[in-house]
């Protein structure tokens, strides 16, 4: 027998163990007696590797002199299915389950004669490991049921945490856009079963509820089966299938397994738990690798996600990186100590994932409010351009209509005008001098009608912008002085348009016009022409009297004019008909007491050389 110590601290670091070879007796009396055979062990070492063909064990422990009132040995994990424990010949503590679940958690109390005596503890497992994985500690019993308690309860804690935020997520999923509702329902289905598996691998369930043993074993490998392929479901939702399809049929063949196993899981239920082994083969072990090989898969994928600056794949590569890299870490070193060791991190690692998960769908949400909104904005553009364009046919249709009608008797009534005043001297000839000029200015205005009703242009042609507009210069320039302004033309040279010509004029003098109208004293009009691109831009910009929001707002609608006391509102009407015309838009910024500038956008064409133009 080999000496056997303990600390101040009452751990216990050396023990024997001893394989019990040939048929099981079920550890119905300890082997006192026996001194053969005994091998040495020591805490937090490697395990003793369990022989092929046995599946029970003893441990002996030589408890040291303590003067303890109320003396418990606390062991807080040993591997077996079946536990007794004696102090010498007397059994203290039996435990016996009917479950795959190996992870014992001790608090044996002690009499206080039982100082200096050993401790025998019977296991037997149907699994490859068996025995004490750390130190043995012997104290006050007050003390040690603390940590007993506490062994594995923030487990239950955190779990329970997760099934609560999972059904509440589940519940609001109903009231999502239908696109978002797969994604919502495979997070909560993601989240719930972190939550389970948490709350069904703790001790604390299988030490202070064994009678739950079997169910929480059961809904252990239904929550294992239903988040790896919920898992891959989700990251196909918010990234899809990946190339040639592959995370698609990733997740299509963990479905199918995922069912196979269920189906075997409640045939070996039903049947008493004769097929465990296999069971217990093809739902930890197989089920393992393929959990390795989904987190190699879904990380690579990530990775190219993110090289491409998908925001929501960095996210998930931080989130999933974390739980993915320390699953691996944990399986692995779960295989390579043969099962001897009990994963740990996984569920802090999904505690990140899943925070980042909630945060990817936080901004999936959030962009598909900012699109309704902006989807919102633009149909009530749509809305009021639609009525616009109506209320325009509507008005080009009246506008064509009467003045077709009216031109003819204006024509006939200022010809027999035109005779009289012929013929007429002195007053008679003054008024019907006026009379004619007023027929003329009708005529403009039905004029201005026929060209918003038909802005369409009878003959296209190019158009040099730097002549026409030397033209409307000439034209303007006169009128610009007389009321003490000024006019600087820049025009980019080589800069060509397709419209008519007299009507493309129309539109600029009317928008110089109401500029020059605006002046005060030292006034100046500054028109600038250049090229962007394909779009040629026009720029008249003034720095007159301004305009308020409201009624720059208004520019354009039928008969609203800016000057209540000139015009008739028909001019700016007839310049926006025109430049759609031609294609183009115009718009206007205006400030009141800082001026204003119109900019007219209009397709550019391909040109003369100078040498050839008009």
């Amino acid at each position: 027998m080999s000496a056997q110590s303990a600390s101040p601290a009452g751990e216990i670091r050396h023990w024997q163990m001893k394989w019990q070879e040939g048929p099981a007796d079920g550890g119905l009396r300890a082997p006192v007696t026996e001194e053969q055979g005994w091998i040495d062990v020591e805490a937090k070492a490697e395990m003793p590797q369990k022989p092929p063909g046995v599946s029970s064990a003893w441990t002996k422990i030589t408890l040291p002199s303590y003067h303890y009132v109320s003396p418990s040995v606390y062991i807080q994990t040993i591997y077996a299915l079946h536990v007794k424990v004696y102090v010498e010949d007397r059994l203290v503590f039996e435990g016996d389950r009917g479950f795959i679940m190996d992870n014992y958690s001790l608090l044996v109390p002690l009499d206080i004669r039982d100082n200096g005596k050993t401790l025998y503890i019977w296991t037997q497992t149907l699994q490859d490991r068996i025995g004490i994985k750390e130190q043995v500690i012997l104290g006050e019993h007050s003390i040690l049921i603390k940590d007993y308690i506490k062994n594995g309860l923030i487990d239950v804690i955190l779990g329970g945490a997760f099934i609560f935020v999972a059904a509440v997520l589940f519940v609001c999923a109903f009231f999502l856009n239908k696109e978002y509702f797969p994604v919502a329902a495979s997070l909560s289905i993601v989240i719930a079963s972190t939550g389970v598996l948490s709350v069904t691998y703790s001790p604390f369930m299988y030490t202070f509820y064994s009678y739950l043993g079997g169910l929480s074993v059961f809904l252990f490998d239904v929550a294992l089966l239903s988040l790896l392929p919920a898992l891959t479901f989700l990251f196909e939702k918010i990234f899809g299938g990946g190339k040639y399809g592959i995370i698609r049929r990733f997740r299509k063949f963990q479905m199918f397994y995922s069912l196979f196993c269920c189906v075997l899981l409640i045939i070996n239920a039903l049947s008493g738990g004769r097929y465990v082994e296999f069971y217990y083969f093809i739902s930890t072990k197989i089920v393992g690798i393929i959990m390795i090989l989904q987190f190699i898969l879904l990380i690579g994928c990530v990775i190219v996600f993110s090289l491409k600056r998908n925001k929501d794949a960095i996210i998930f590569a931080c989130g999933f990186g974390t739980a993915a890299l320390t699953g691996i870490l944990e399986l692995l070193w779960y295989y390579f100590k043969r099962g001897n060791y009990d994963l740990f991190y996984w569920k802090w690692a999904l505690v990140v994932f899943i925070l980042s998960l909630i945060v990817i769908l936080g901004r999936r949400l959030a962009q598909n409010h900012q699109q309704v909104v902006k989807y919102s904005q633009e149909l009530e553009l749509f809305n009021n351009e639609l009525q616009r364009s109506e209320k325009m046919e509507i008005i080009s249709e009246l506008a064509a209509s009467v003045a077709h009608e009216v031109r003819n008797p204006l024509q006939v009534t200022r010809g027999f005008l035109q005779l009289l005043s012929e013929k007429s001297s002195g007053d008679e000839e003054r008024y019907l001098s006026m009379a004619l000029s007023e027929l003329d200015r009708a005529a403009s205005i039905i004029t201005d009608f026929l060209t918003f009703a038909k802005p369409e242009f009878e003959q296209v042609s190019l158009l040099h912008v730097n002549e026409e507009f030397m033209h409307i210069q000439s034209i303007l320039l006169p009128l610009c002085h007389l009321n003490g302004g000024k006019m600087i033309l820049e025009v980019e040279d080589g800069l060509w348009v397709k419209g008519n010509s007299s009507k493309f004029k129309q539109a600029m003098i009317n928008i110089i016009k109401n500029s020059i109208e605006s002046l005060g004293e030292e006034g100046t009009i500054h028109l600038l022409a250049y090229s962007r691109g394909d779009k040629v831009h026009i720029h008249i910009k003034d720095n007159g009297a301004g305009m308020e929001p409201a009624v720059l707002s208004r520019l354009g609608e039928p008969y609203f004019s800016s000057n209540k006391t000139k015009g008739t509102g028909l001019g700016l009407m007839v310049t926006f008909r025109i430049i759609e015309a031609m294609e183009g838009e115009i718009r206007f910024m205006s400030k009141k007491g800082a001026g204003t500038e119109s900019i007219t956008l209009l397709p550019r064409a391909e040109g003369l050389d100078d040498s050839n133009s008009r």
